[in-house]
Formats: structure tokens, sequence, C-alpha cells
């Protein structure tokens, strides 16, 4: 159910240097935002520094059109611009972390940049009219001349290594779909996925054009290029590598077959891959793991693991082609996959969940000379089932692909299975001596209720394959040593530490004079952990936090724990993530500088904190009332920043390790002092009704006069005041931009919410009204023009609180939970799960069900007090919503309806739990405006806001509206 704005990012790191601010214009000669200056508002999407620190490249893209990269020294020296065309916005997974190969990358050694440019935003509208493919082609550019040369039709790029001598470019496959998969993803057996790749030789500018290349892959230093060949007969198909300084390539082995998951090993010149052959006799496919080492020398050698020998080994099982096979460290053992071959015996149904549609199937694909309209469209839901039928239909690719671990033992060619039923997850430990397994099936179904994620962990003996039970119902972290000899977790309010060797357990936290338990953890869930940060490289200890500061705690009996940080208690600082530089990072390495983020939890300040070697005190370098985000060059001091504030955008600063004189880089929107916009944010203190002291973010309107009441809207999900110094980008595709309403006149206000058990709507009641009641107290907000707004949770909450105040002028509710007793036993269909467990220790924070607690299911539920609704309601709620079902906004609606009420129901037809397609973000963006500047400003009242709009004339409508001015007047 959690989906947060788009500009409600995390805070990273802050900036304690004063930095030059770019002079404002005069409020008189400054104008409003239109439509167009959202559109063309830039934000940096991607950035490259080279290891050395001295080139610096990033992609400056409008919200609409076409954008640019641009390329600079980090020193003295010009910048260079490069037209883009309209790029893809990207794609993230985790915490941001970008997904697929790179859209621009600098050299290594600073003399090459490389980066994939689109047709224009113009030339796109065309080809997509005339159904035509919309492809990327690779610029490359010699930084000391500006001199660039293009290749057509290219989707991915990679320089060999951080001193290249050449560069690769692959193709797009004749047919303009994607090529084959990067290293390591699934392809279709027997499918040919080759296309060309274009060798460019950086010195000499020659290019080679190798065909049919599936997949391909630099080893570490750059010196070796490995590539499968795929060619749509098979003919010519293997495994080839190319030495980059000679241009000499060898086959390391060729067959009438197709290759798949080629992986370079962590260390050494050593390659891993998978051979399938299609028997088209048996309509199956069986698998190969094959494994060369000394892949420099004259003759490399080689290991193969056959689906044979698999089962001989193993009996049933078969190499499986879903895990890509790799190489211990030491190249002593072979890791794969095993699983048991497919059963096509007898025909079977095929149902799967139609995309982007909870709960519906398609009809069953069948083979095998059976009628398809013959066999029932049947799901069998069954009180026994450990998983819910819809979580495994969500997850049926994931189950086909399912596999166990198993290695190969060079030195006496043996087989050992790792893996199994009972222990489907296995994860080896570094050292490849011992592995960590779990087993989660006696908890699988319960925790499906009660939302823990609980699991028994094995020891796992890599020499023998015996496992021991090592931990029981674990349900929090878990992390082995960098050396692999032990593993530390957290059980019962303490860190632990388990040695492999001895079998034996060890706390680590027993004892100390603090606590690692989260107290301020308001979920229904017992002694969750503070944040574990990871192992000391040499194994001997851990560094924890305990909220506030930063401990390095021993392993072993006898030795002190060490507050690396000193103050964080004392002076209300949180020290935070630790930044990593090295991707690569085997362990933290405490004789060199770490560097770690630093919050003031009643300030909001946020900086950079750097603890020197054997230190016990943080030095912040970074100290001030705005927010940043820091990185470093991997082989130098050479550091980058941003620093952002509510008026400020994150522009980037080049400084060195001490952080003076930092020096400006970017300057995305100078056009931003042309336009009316707040003079910035301030902290609100309240004190909810239960006593807990808390904050809030307050945004000024622009033009703000002190003395001056102003029409304010209320943004709630839980803890917000930390986005105080977060930027806005002004754009029309957020429902709510804090930027956007503030030019507008409008104050933002985004306030905290702490939860007790059993009450989270009486919760937010207890928190928003005093939150509101004290900005307004400023003298700031205007007590009668105040409207609310959430998403999600926060829709949940804005719809609870219209029941039980009327504080508000005005409320948008999107996609709000209504009625918990319903909503406890329906289905979260995006991930397939039952909602019992996010009630329970999630977000819901009740005890038990609702059988056992429907007083507090009762208490909370908005659908039980609609009569009290007094507040102007307009809610958000989509048919193919998978997070929360539509019949919880639907049924709202109709009862607020049926009560005389004044509410409206938008529903985006075809859309989720939030709003995919551009067109209708700007809608909902601009209806939301429009019901916020008649509640709140007094503005005439739109048709549609009015009296609705009859479904013959909803067309008429909606094209007329196509035509309406500038979303901001």
């Amino acid at each position: 159910m959690s989906v947060r704005s788009s500009y409600l990012v995390s805070l990273t790191v802050t900036a304690l240097i004063a930095l030059p601010v770019a002079a404002q214009a005069p409020s008189t000669a400054r104008k409003p935002l239109a439509a167009a200056d959202l559109q063309a508002w830039k934000t940096i999407r991607a950035m490259s520094l080279t290891p050395d620190g001295r080139w610096f490249a990033y992609t400056l893209v409008p919200n609409e059109g076409d954008g640019e990269v641009v390329v600079r020294p980090t020193g003295e020296g010009a910048e260079r611009r490069f037209p883009i065309g309209q790029s893809p916005a990207p794609r993230f997974v985790g915490f941001g972390v970008p997904v697929g190969p790179p859209s621009l990358a600098v050299s290594g050694d600073g003399r090459w940049l490389a980066f994939l440019a689109y047709p224009t935003a113009a030339a796109q509208r065309q080809l997509r009219k005339e159904r035509k493919p919309v492809q990327s082609r690779a610029v490359l550019v010699d930084l000391a001349s500006g001199a660039t040369r293009e290749f057509p039709k290219v989707q991915r790029f990679a320089f060999a290594g951080d001193t290249p001598a050449a560069i690769v470019f692959q193709s797009y496959p004749p047919d303009a779909a994607p090529a084959g998969p990067p290293s390591g993803a699934a392809a279709a057996p027997g499918r040919s996925t080759g296309v060309d790749l274009l060798y460019y030789e950086l010195g000499t500018g020659s290019t080679i054009n190798i065909g049919n290349v599936g997949d391909f892959a630099f080893d570490e230093s750059g010196e070796w290029l490995a590539l499968t060949i795929d060619a749509r007969d098979r003919l010519g198909n293997g495994v080839h590598v190319r030495n980059t300084k000679t241009g000499v390539t060898r086959v390391l082995e060729s067959q009438d077959a197709f290759y798949r998951r080629l992986q370079w090993a962590d260390s050494g010149l050593a390659l891993s891959a998978l051979r399938g052959v299609v028997d088209s006799a048996a309509k199956d496919t069986s698998y190969v793991a094959l494994g060369f080492t000394g892949v420099g020398a004259a003759t490399a050698g080689r290991v193969v693991i056959s689906t044979q020998t698999v089962d001989s080994a193993v009996p049933g099982l078969r190499v499986s082609p879903d895990r890509a096979p790799t190489w211990a460290r030491n190249l002593s053992q072979l890791y794969f996959g095993v699983a048991t071959a497919p059963v096509r015996s007898a025909p079977r149904p095929d149902v799967k969940p139609v995309a982007g549609t909870p709960g519906a199937m398609q009809r069953p694909s069948v083979t095998g000379g059976v009628e398809e309209d013959s066999i029932p469209s049947l799901v069998i839901w069954h009180a026994k089932d450990s998983r819910l039928q819809a979580r495994q239909q969500v997850q049926e690719t994931a189950d086909k692909a399912a596999n166990f671990l198993a290695l190969y033992r060079v030195a006496d060619r043996r087989i050992i299975q790792l893996g199994s039923d009972s222990l489907a997850e296995v994860t080896v430990a570094p050292g490849d001596r011992w592995a960590i397994g779990a087993d989660r099936r006696a908890y699988e179904r319960a925790d499906e209720l009660i939302g823990p994620s609980r699991r028994d962990v094995y020891a796992i003996d890599l020499t023998t394959g015996a496992s021991s039970r090592v931990l029981t119902e674990q349900q929090f972290v878990t992390a082995p040593s960098p050396d692999g000899a032990r593993l530390a977790y957290y059980a019962d309010g303490d860190y632990r530490v388990y040695e492999f060797a001895t079998g034996t357990h060890r706390n680590l936290t027993a004892g100390l004079p603090v606590s690692f338990v989260n107290v301020e953890d308001d979920h229904n869930v017992d002694r969750p952990p503070r944040q574990f940060l990871g192992w000391v490289k040499d194994g001997g200890s851990v560094l924890l936090s305990d909220g506030w500061d930063i401990w390095r705690v021993p392993v072993r009996a006898g030795a002190s724990a060490v507050n690396l940080t000193g103050d964080g208690r004392a002076e209300g600082i949180r020290y935070r993530n630790r930044l990593v530089w090295d991707p690569k990072e085997r362990g933290i390495d405490l004789s060199i500088p770490q560097y770690v983020q630093a919050y003031g939890e009643r300030t909001k300040r946020t900086g950079l904190a750097r603890i020197a070697p054997n230190g016990k005190k943080a030095d912040r370098l970074l100290w001030d009332d705005a927010a940043y985000m820091v990185t470093k060059a991997r082989r130098a001091d050479t550091f980058l920043f941003t620093r952002q504030t509510f008026t400020q955008f994150p522009d980037y600063w080049v400084t060195g390790r001490d952080f003076a004189a930092p020096r400006r880089l970017t300057d995305a929107n100078p056009q931003q002092q042309e336009y009316v916009w707040s003079p910035g944010a301030r902290l609100v203190d309240y004190v909810t009704d239960k006593g807990d002291s808390l904050q809030a973010a307050l945004f000024l309107p622009a033009g703000y006069e002190e003395g001056k009441t102003y029409p304010t809207v209320v943004y709630i999900y839980e803890r917000l005041s930390q986005s105080l110094h977060q930027y806005a980008t002004p754009n029309e595709t957020t429902a709510l931009n804090p930027s956007v309403y503030t030019s507008a006149g409008y104050a933002v206000l985004m306030p905290d919410i702490v939860y007790r058990i059993n009450d989270p709507g009486m919760s937010a009641l207890w928190a928003v009204v005093p939150a509101t009641k004290a900005a307004i107290a400023t003298g700031i907000v205007d007590a009668s023009k105040v409207g609310l707004h959430g998403h999600s949770w926060g829709g949940y909450q804005t719809a609870f609180l219209v029941t039980q105040t009327d504080l508000f002028a005005g409320a948008i509710a999107g996609a709000p939970l209504t009625d918990m007793v319903s909503m406890y036993s329906s289905v979260y269909w995006n991930t397939g799960g039952p909602n019992q467990g996010i009630f329970v220790s999630s977000q819901g924070r009740f005890k038990g069900n609702y059988l056992d607690n429907y007083d507090a299911y009762i208490r909370n539920s908005p659908a039980f007090h609609a009569k009290n609704v007094k507040t102007p309601l307009m809610l958000l709620h989509n048919e193919k919503d998978g997070a929360v079902d539509f019949n919880q906004g639907i049924t709202f609606y109709n009862t607020l309806r049926e009560l005389g009420k004044d509410v409206i129901l938008l529903q985006y037809v075809g859309e989720n739990h939030g709003l995919a397609q551009p067109r209708n973000q700007k809608d909902y963006a601009g209806r939301m405006r429009e019901f916020f500047d008649h509640h709140l400003k007094g503005v005439e009242a739109s048709d549609w806001l009015k009296d609705g709009i009859p479904r013959l004339k909803m067309e008429e409508h909606l094209k007329a509206r196509q035509q309406k001015p500038a979303l901001i007047p």
C-alpha cells in the first residue's frame, strides 16, 4: 500500500560550507509558472566520474522534450554539450539502484566519453505513428579534441576496463526487438539471440564487426573480451575470447549448441557459461555447465558438468538453465544449479494472471491434442496451501525457474548438492568453506497471515554437503563475515555471532551501555533491531548503530566495544549509512577513513562525517540546513556532492578531502530566478494528543509576507518532516508538487505521525490535527482554508480524518483503505499475498485479526463513521488497483453518496495503485488544483466539479480539457 509522491526521496547528506547562490531577480520582475515552464524544467538523470576524478559527465533532461549530455573536467577547463534527443526515463530497483547497463560513461583514463542518443521527441512521435521502432545510437567523443563519431542502432556499449584499448557496441536485432539479455539473464531455449557487435580500437580507430554475438563481457582488467556466438543455424556457435592488446582471438569451445549466461570469475582469468542442446524428439533441452580456467594461457583448462554426470551423483536432477555457473574465488570449485526435469507426460492448463488485472485469469493454453475450450479455467484455493493461489500465480515464473545450488569440486571431480526442497535458499559465504541455507516451510503459511518472514537457518559444510540447523525461527538480519568463518545475526533483542568451525554462539551486545533495539519503531513487532552496518575487514568485529552512534563491537570475549562517532546521542545527531566508494568492497577497512551520513533529529540538519582510523569521534565535514548526496572518485580524493534545499536545485559541486573551497560544476535550472518562488521552509514543533513531541515541515508560499495568512494543503503519510530540505522539481505529473503549489500561493504542510498499537487512524487524528493547529498558530496558515491530501496509506488517513474532524475545508484521498474489516482478508493483488500480515505487523499496527479485535478495526475504519463527514471529499481509485482493492473506494463513495455528502470519485480506467500514464497524471494533478482552488481560494467550480459529467458527454469533456490554459494561472 506504500506509494509516495515522487518528490519524497530519501535524504542523504549535507554541507557546512558556505556556497554561493545565484542572484535572484527582483520579485516584481518574476513571472508565474506555466505548463510550458514545467515541461522544460530539467533534472540530472545520470552521471559518470572517472576513477582518477578528472572528468565528470552527466545527462541533463527536461521533464518533457530533448536532453543533452554535458562533460567537463573537474578542474579548470571548458565543458562540452551534446544533444541526445528524448531519452527514456531510467528504471530503478531497491534503493534507487539503476537497472541495466549505463547510458553514458567516461573512460577510466579520462580520454573518452560514450553515451546513447535517441531521436528527438518529435521524431519519436512520428516513428510511433508509423509503428516503427525507436532505437538509440551511440556517440563516442575524444575529450582532447572534441571530435565525435556516431554508431547507429546501438543498444548497449562497454569500455574495456579503466585504461581501455577498445570499446564495443551491441546492435539491435533485425526485428528491432531487444537483443539477447545481459549476462546472467535467461533466454529462450534454442532461439538465436545473436546480433552484431562492433569492436572499435580506440588507438587506431579501426572497427571490427563480429556477427551473431549473443553476450559479451570484459574481464576486470579490460585485457580480455569474452563473447558467445549465437547464430540462427548454430553453425560456429561457441565461447570466444579476444585479447584487446594483441587482437588475438581464441575459441574456447565450439559446438552445434547455444550458449547462455556468460560470466567472468571474481578473480583470475576464468569464465563460466551454460551450453544448451535442443532435443527435438523429446521436445526438451539439456544443459551443460562450463568452466574455463587459464584463459590467458596457451591451453585453457575446461570443466564440463553435464546432465548425465549430475544425475549419476544426484539422481533425478539435471543442470538447470536458470542459474549462471560461477567460480569460487580460488577456482577450486564451480557452483551451478540443478533441477528436476520438467514434467511433460500430461497436458496441463497454463493459468496466469492477466497483466495489470488483479485477480483476472487468462484462459488455459493447452497442448497434447486436447481441445482448448474443453478444459475448465479452474483455480483451486485450498486451506492447506502454504502460499495463497494468487501469490503462486504472481510467482509462477520464479517457481518454474526454481533450482538448487550444487558445486563441482575440480580436484576430486565430485558433485555435491547443497540446496534441496527443504533448503531452497542457499548462499555461499566468503571463503568458499561454508554456506548458509534457509528453510521457510514451517512458517510460510503462518507468515502470510501475520507478516514476518521467518526461516530456520542452516550451516552447510562445503567439503561434505552436510548441513546442521543453527538458528530457529530467525526473522531478522544474518550476515557472514568477510572470511566466511562466522555469521552475525540478531535475535531476542541482541546481536550475536555463530562460529561455523566450532558450532558455538556468543551474545555480542548483552551488557553494553546502550541498547540495539529500535524502541522508536512503532510497528507491532517484538524488539526490532537497529541498523547492522557490516563486518570489519578482518572479521574480528562488527559495526552496529544504536540509533545515534556507530559502535565497533568485537566478536571475541574480553574485548571492549568502542563508540566510533562519540557525540551522536549527546548532540541529538543520528550517524547513519556508511558511504561505500568501492563496489567490490569485502569488509569495512577501518585503517582508512570512513564516511557516514549525519542527521539532526530535531534540527533536520544533515551532513557528512568522517571517522579517522582508530578514531573515537566523528568529524563533521558537512553540516548545514540543507540536504546533500556525496560520491567520491574510486582512486582519488576527489569528492562530488549535491546540495539542495526546498528552494535550491541539487546541483553538483567538486571538492577535495578537506571539503574546502568547493567549485560548482552544474547549473541545471538557472531560469528559476525568473519565476515567483517560495522563500523557503520552516520547522513547526507540536505535541500530539498523546504527548509525543513531533515536527512538521512547512513550505512557505511565494510572495510570503509576515503577518499574512495563506491557504494551505496538508500532505500526510507517516513521518515527513525529514523532507524539509528536499527540492521538489516542478512538473505537471506529480499530484501535489510543493514547488508548484507554493508558487501558486499555497503553503504546504508535511507533518510527522507516530502510531499507537490498535489505533492507526486515531493516531493520525492525534498527530495531524495538533500539527495543523500548530501551523495555524504560526500566523502563516489561514485556519479557514486548509486542505488535506494523502495517497494509499496517506489516503486511508485522509479518509479517516474527515470522519473525525471538520478542520479541513476540502480533502483528497488517493486509493484509500476505508473498511479495515473487509480489507483485512482481501488480497494484495500486485504481489498475490493476503493483506493480513500488513494489518498485523506492518502499517496496520493491529494486534490480531478483526474477529479477536473487532472494536479496534471498527474504530479505525472510515466506512463506519461516514455519517460524520462534513468535509468536501474527492477520492481517486482505479479498478485495476492491485494494492488497495477498488471496492474500498467505490463502497465508501456509495455510502457517502447515499448520505448526501459532497463526494467525487475519480477512476482512471486501466490504472493500478498509482497513475502510470502521463496523460492521466497531468489530468489528476489539474483536477486536484481545481478542487483546492475552489475550496481553499474560492475560485468558481468547473462543471465537472460542480455537477459531474454524464457518460455520453465524457469524451467531449475530456477533449475540451486538452485545450485548457496552463495549470498555473
